[in-house]
């Protein structure tokens, strides 16, 4: 089993930068692609972003591409969403997601862990 903690969330402004933590218990981090969703307010979850086990791909939804970036320390049993050029319409709760795949899905009943969210708002 695999437990999930996300941080790193806040208020900040557009075009402002942040970086999100995920912090993965057990020792089969490794084993787990990695996905990072959000969920805004009246809206159904969506998929930002995932990464391999190794991390040497990834895939990101158009809506974030070229503004956002996930990377993963698996030594360190974490994977990171890497936010810059922040807008009004990122503002969601973020959460990171395992999935027990060499490359991890874009949907989310794909993914067998979930981490608690954190939540992002950006406004001015």
């Amino acid at each position: 089993q695999v437990q999930l903690v996300e941080s790193g969330g806040g208020t900040v402004q557009p075009g402002d930068s942040l970086r999100l933590s995920c912090a993965a218990s057990g020792p089969t981090f490794s084993r787990y692609g990695m996905g990072w969703f959000r969920q805004a307010p009246g809206k159904e979850r969506e998929f930002v972003g995932g990464i391999s086990r190794s991390g040497d791909w990834t895939k990101y939804a158009d809506s974030v591409k070229g503004r956002f970036s996930i990377s993963r320390e698996n030594i360190k049993n974490t994977v990171y969403l890497q936010m810059n050029s922040l807008k009004p319409e990122d503002t969601a709760v973020y959460y990171c997601a395992a999935d027990f795949a060499v490359v991890p899905n874009t949907t989310a009943l794909e993914y067998e862990y979930w981490g608690q969210g954190t939540q992002v708002t950006v406004s001015s």
